[in-house]
């Protein structure tokens, strides 16, 4: 009977130890040396994940910020008077005469709603 409780106790033990050397260390650094640099060595319990690159991507925005440039300057494209006038109909809403039950006096903004609409139609055809 003694010796089928001094199993498991073992065991336990066993899995203890497993479980305190399994732990992840306390630090982890992930860098990028450029050109001849060289990667920092780990230092007690640390991981180091470290990659190499040219020494021309030094100063350069990353690859995938540079792509999401790209798109947005595509998708931005016209005049700032047209990016203002979009910002101006966005803010609309929540002003007096808005033509909306959202700000306050929203119904006075319904004729000025209307104006602004026939103006754009007619610039457009022109």
């Amino acid at each position: 009977m003694t010796l089928a409780l001094a199993v498991p106790a073992h065991a336990q033990a066993q899995d203890e130890s497993l479980a305190m050397s399994s732990q992840p260390p306390e630090k982890f650094s992930f860098l990028i040396a450029y050109g001849k640099d060289e990667c920092p060595e780990a230092q007690g319990d640390e991981i180091v994940v470290c990659a190499q690159e040219p020494e021309a991507d030094r100063y350069r925005v990353p690859k995938e910020l540079r792509e999401e440039l790209r798109e947005e300057d595509n998708v931005g494209g016209g005049s700032w008077a047209s990016k203002v006038e979009g910002y101006d109909d966005i803010a609309r809403l929540s002003r007096p005469n808005s033509c909306s039950v959202v700000g306050t006096y929203g119904f006075t903004g319904c004729t000025s709603a209307m104006l602004r609409q026939w103006f754009a139609e007619r610039r457009s055809t022109r």
